[in-house]
């Protein structure tokens, strides 16, 4: 398929550079102030040589790569609460063209969700977005696959970095801003960790699940959302003392979606180490499954797009 890709950040950039493995060719690619934009395929080398160097994919205009010629649109630009823009823009934009869309921003799955499948329902294209929930992890495919009235609930870690914190002040006995440092040093961590540390990630990603498991309409506003700053050191101790430990769980179920700190066995299902994410699904007739893996990462998010389009191609 021809595909157009909105973002060049970390999962942007892994899309093109693994969009011809997966069979596909890059019609565009567009960052926030440029774009390179070509009917054919465009120059890959160049235009992140050109990024590298100037900050800039290209010399076309970033709004040209919606009017590019493509049959699926990856949405990779950085998430956004509220009206989702302008993510959402750039979905109905596609959509009012018949054309597909992939998305891994998780603004209009989580905060439009209604809006977004409202105008895939008017369109010839339609609309997936794996890559909102668990990076690599195939939970949503599993869920469409099962069918979402066969899942009852979804829990599960989904944060690496708030998970990263977590594990290492478990291990070491080190305090939370120790090893928010540490882990901002490693790249686990971005230079402002609050999206990931205060819940909101997670949370988004759980209001994701509910919409899907319910059709439902919940935003980031309907969610119990908890974050990890405040959580003492002496916790993870008294926990360890009992056979537990914490982690940043994350709920969907008919009730409600929530977020936050929860004992765990020790060495349980859930208390997953390092970056790395777990996502439970209850199911009626199957019981619980375990789906774990990389849930974030360039790479990892980039596969979960591509298998996406390739979805999209069948």
């Amino acid at each position: 398929m021809r595909i157009a890709i909105l973002g060049a950040g970390a999962v942007g950039r892994s899309v093109a550079e693994l969009a011809g493995k997966y069979g596909h060719e890059v019609t565009a690619l567009a960052d926030s102030t440029s774009a390179a934009v070509d009917s054919d395929g465009i120059d890959l080398t160049a235009a992140l040589e050109s990024k590298d160097a100037e900050g800039r994919v290209g010399s076309a205009d970033p709004a040209d790569a919606l009017d590019a010629e493509y049959d699926a649109l990856v949405e990779a630009t950085p998430t956004t609460l509220g009206d989702a823009q302008p993510g959402f823009g750039h979905v109905r934009a596609a959509l009012e063209r018949d054309r597909h869309v992939v998305l891994a921003n998780k603004g209009p799955v989580a905060e439009r969700y209604a809006d977004l499948r409202a105008l895939e329902r008017e369109s010839a294209g339609r609309v997936r977005f794996e890559a909102t929930v668990g990076g690599a992890i195939p939970v949503l495919s599993t869920i469409d696959d099962y069918g979402p009235d066969a899942i009852t609930a979804a829990r599960g870690v989904l944060n690496g970095t708030a998970n990263f914190v977590l594990s290492r002040m478990a291990a070491e006995g080190l305090g939370y801003e120790h090893v928010l440092a540490e882990a901002q040093d490693l790249g686990v961590a971005e230079a402002d960790p609050s999206f990931d540390v205060n819940g909101t990630d997670a949370g988004l990603k759980c209001v994701i699940l509910a919409n899907v498991l319910g059709e439902g309409e919940y935003s980031l506003e309907d969610a119990d959302v908890e974050g990890i700053e405040d959580l003492p050191g002496e916790a993870l101790e008294l926990a360890a003392e009992d056979g537990r430990t914490v982690r940043l769980i994350g709920e969907a179920t008919p009730r409600g979606v929530r977020v936050g700190p929860r004992l765990v066995p020790e060495n349980g299902t859930l208390a997953v180490s390092g970056t790395r994410n777990i996502v439970q699904l209850e199911t009626e007739h199957a019981g619980r499954l375990n789906l774990s893996g990389r849930g974030a990462g360039g790479p990892e998010t980039a596969t979960a797009v591509l298998a996406d389009v390739n979805r999209l191609g069948e």
